[in-house]
């Protein structure tokens, strides 16, 4: 649409979209309001609607995935979750353990990550494992423990929906619903989620190509929920000295193709605490909107990926790099 377009034109164009038993998705920009269109099993006529009052142009997306395309949105999209802004320039860091153990040891994490600086605090409450002997989280009451954490330090919360029964508590306790890498190619839970009116994080699967990543980020947004970022883990290798390999080269190849933001998680893309540090400013370095990083007082004593996270003194060593790579790249610590 023009940049001058009003509410008005905006509602006639979708409204003139939806006659022809296609879709409309609204999604409004800083500058302008883009109109997507699905739904349609062939091309569709531009004439019956460029001319009509407030459209600037119609463009074709040649991309298999529609609405997370820079075809159909050119600016960044922008994500606010509490007083926390992801995407935009600005650098955004998520921090906490990889599960809540107790009332004491998250409150314990969320203390110190607040005090170095982080934005979010992440934790799960519901653990999908490898093992089903492994620690499974505790559930809703992680989730009150999270909900506490939150309005104690002002820390909007991040957490993990594992099913699609799990959703509902997640949006009832949680500021962003996190989709794991195992869940990524869900679609269930991926439309279930794209109905929630909660920020999804997306991760990328532990096979799964860039434009698998997106493709399964089209099915949230596909159903209504525009407000998407996502989330390169690390991926399977023929590597052993770490975990995962992470695909920093991912991140520059996903602000080319979509508007959406993308976070990267050194925690699981290396499995090894002493490669968390390098590995997530070189993140930084590479383009990416902010971090998820894993954060624990007693790793040795973690119930889940204690080799991963960090001590508290060395997030804060992390934070402190990431200031002075901030300030370098001229991109704000928000």
């Amino acid at each position: 649409m023009k940049r001058n377009a009003t509410q008005e034109e905006i509602d006639g164009v979708a409204a003139r979209i939806e006659s022809m038993g296609l879709k409309a998705h609204v999604i409004p920009g800083a500058l302008r309001t883009a109109i997507g269109i699905t739904g349609n099993t062939g091309p569709v006529d531009p004439s019956t609607i460029e001319m009509m009052p407030g459209v600037r142009e119609v463009i074709r997306v040649t991309k298999p995935y529609k609405l997370v395309s820079r075809e159909m949105k050119h600016e960044d999209t922008v994500i606010r979750v509490g007083g926390a802004t992801i995407g935009g320039g600005g650098l955004v860091v998520a921090a906490g353990p990889c599960a809540v153990e107790s009332e004491s040891q998250a409150f314990a994490v969320a203390e110190k990550v607040k005090a170095a600086g982080a934005h979010l605090f992440r934790g799960g409450a519901f653990k999908p494992r490898t093992s089903p002997y492994s620690f499974q989280g505790l559930g809703i009451e992680g989730l009150k423990i999270l909900a506490r954490i939150r309005d104690t330090f002002d820390l909007p919360v991040v957490t993990e929906a594992i099913d699609v029964e799990s959703v509902g508590p997640v949006e009832q306790y949680a500021d962003v619903i996190q989709v794991g890498a195992r869940n990524m190619q869900n679609f269930s839970l991926l439309k279930r989620v794209g109905r929630s009116g909660r920020p999804v994080l997306l991760k990328r699967g532990m096979s799964a190509t860039v434009e698998e990543l997106l493709m399964s980020a089209e099915y949230i947004l596909s159903e209504g929920n525009y407000q998407v970022i996502l989330c390169e883990r690390g991926v399977r290798t023929f590597s052993d000295h770490t975990r995962n390999t992470l695909d920093l080269s991912a991140v520059p190849a996903v602000k080319e193709l979509t508007h959406l933001p993308i976070l990267v998680d050194p925690s699981h893309g290396t499995g090894r605490r002493d490669k968390v540090l390098p590995m997530a400013l070189a993140g930084i370095a590479a383009g990416a909107d902010g971090l998820l990083v894993e954060v624990h007082t007693d790793p040795e004593k973690a119930l889940s990926d204690g080799p991963q996270s960090l001590y508290p003194e060395q997030f804060a060593a992390l934070m402190e790099g990431l200031g002075r790579l901030a300030q370098a790249l001229e991109r704000p610590l928000k």
